[in-house]
């Protein structure tokens, strides 16, 4: 199987497959320029709806991890390397606000930790 699905998860179908996708691309063990399946076949496999395969391959291709090229498919983009760059990037400017705010490291990442976790529920 592609990406992890747990049925009984309280997580929403489309976010298990938007990250169980997104880890793979990050971890590369889904190489840059490989073939997705089809949004059909993948919720086939999956046992639920096409319309949540495809969101999950709009906010993944969203995020510039994948690519879709019109009838040959969905492949993982060459973008998808740049992830763990881009979200540095974006903590620094976070600490660079942070610090002009006057907020302490503690109140920061908690600022972090609830939006991390508002992410997840």
């Amino acid at each position: 199987m592609i990406v992890p699905f747990d049925s009984s998860s309280p997580v929403p179908p489309f976010e298990q497959v938007r990250s169980g996708l997104a880890a793979r691309i990050n971890d590369r063990s889904l190489a840059v320029g490989a073939k997705l399946p089809t949004v059909r076949q993948l919720a086939a496999d999956l046992g639920i709806a096409p319309n949540t395969v495809a969101r999950a391959y709009r906010e993944l291709e969203e995020a510039g991890l994948i690519e879709t090229r019109g009838r040959a498919g969905s492949f993982v983009a060459a973008a998808g390397d740049q992830s763990r760059h881009r979200a540095q990037k974006a903590a620094a400017e976070y600490a660079k606000t942070t610090r002009k705010l006057g907020l302490d490291d503690a109140e920061a990442l908690s600022i972090v930790r609830a939006a991390l976790d508002e992410g997840t529920g």
